[in-house]
């Protein structure tokens, strides 16, 4: 029962860091989830209060700066709201349209279209957003992914 406790755990949190880049994959969910098996499997008893809050604050920061990195970007490259919510669609939908590709075309293509098609800036303008698009997923992925590294390590320091 060991084993397929350590395997299910190991499996949980190789999705959430899978997650970082796939965003389809709700990686925080998954990082807790290893966190649950743990203590089904094994025991709560590491996994003090102290434990919980740490990592409740991490989830926190992760979910603000998935939020901000992508708004930085898209803001920066003088985008819109408009890019913004084409940014996060394409991101959403970019992966199942073009499959490994869509995670870094969805989101530029997204911001792009969103920009010609709402606020007519023009072309040039609707690229400099959809760069800072991707620059911000890619920023946001980073980040999230220190993130995780950060609350596995606290995990194991508990464990």
């Amino acid at each position: 029962m060991e084993i397929i406790g350590w395997i299910l755990i190991i499996a949980s949190f190789i999705i959430a860091f899978i997650g970082t880049f796939y965003p389809i994959i709700p990686s925080v969910v998954f990082m807790i989830l290893g966190y649950i098996i743990y203590g089904l499997f094994f025991s709560f008893s590491e996994l003090t209060w102290l434990f919980w809050v740490i990592q409740l604050l991490f989830v926190v920061l992760l979910f603000s700066a998935d939020m901000v990195a992508n708004a930085f970007g898209v803001k920066r490259f003088g985008g819109t709201k408009a890019g913004l919510w084409g940014s996060t669609i394409g991101l959403i939908v970019g992966p199942f349209v073009i499959p490994v590709a869509g995670i870094l075309v969805g989101p530029f293509l997204g911001a792009v279209l969103a920009e010609l098609i709402v606020t007519r800036k023009g072309i040039k303008q609707a690229i400099k957003s959809g760069i800072g698009s991707l620059i911000g997923f890619l920023t946001s992925s980073i980040v999230k992914l220190i993130i995780l590294v950060v609350m596995l390590v606290i995990f194991i320091v508990f464990v």
